[in-house]
């Protein structure tokens, strides 16, 4: 279809931003499951509950712009999204892959609150008041997100990653308590077979009253 107004253009970045925000719900439980933060983790999953907010008010605001939200991909977020699917299945050390978490979680955050801020500067301008305090609301909460995820990177997880096992020779995150599993491991096998060697071995007067 022939764009042919401002409100044409607008209801193309809409059903692009629908399909975005789709496709997000999809991949935030997969990156929610790969971060090791705990911090990081609750993060994404607090923000997939936003997207499907955020996908509601987009169906809201079709809805009374008599647009139909489905039918377009957009193919901006596939390669974002498989930017991360190749970070996760690379071999990384836990506080290294939260790291390049963090960089694709804001590589979205950008490519979203310019889309967002795009559509809400033409709906004010169509005097969509409705569509703009939606989409406001929205941009808002993308602006908030990037904002959590640069203080996580640099205030905590950056720092981490900086030394890792590559940096001092010191094991982190993970590896910490993968080596505080084994050890507690090992003392419980220790534990329990000086238990079963005790019980195989009767004291001399319980021998005795054994025996008669």
């Amino acid at each position: 279809m022939k764009m042919k107004s401002l409100k044409d253009l607008l209801a193309e970045q809409l059903k692009d931003l629908y399909s975005a925000e789709n496709q997000l719900v999809k991949a935030l439980p997969k990156m929610a499951k790969a971060a090791e933060n705990e911090q990081l983790r609750h993060g994404f999953e607090q923000h997939l509950e936003q997207t499907r907010h955020q996908v509601e008010r987009i169906e809201k605001i079709c809805e009374r712009l008599d647009i139909t939200p489905k039918g377009k991909k957009c193919t901006a977020m596939v390669g974002l999204i498989t930017e991360g699917k190749e970070l996760m299945s690379e071999d990384a050390d836990a506080d290294v892959l939260d790291a390049g978490l963090i960089a694709a979680a804001q590589k979205v955050e950008h490519y979203e609150i310019a889309s967002y801020g795009s559509a809400r500067t033409w709906a004010e301008q169509l005097g969509l008041r409705e569509a703009v305090s939606l989409l406001e609301e929205t941009l808002n909460e993308e602006k908030e997100t990037d904002q959590k995820l640069s203080h996580l990177a640099t205030e905590m997880i950056n720092e981490h990653a900086k030394h890792g096992e590559d940096g001092d020779g010191e094991p982190s995150g993970r590896q910490h308590r993968e080596l505080g599993q084994e050890r507690e491991h090992e003392d419980g096998q220790r534990h329990s077979g000086a238990m079963q060697q005790h019980d195989g071995r009767k004291s001399e007067p319980e021998m005795h009253e054994a025996g008669r």
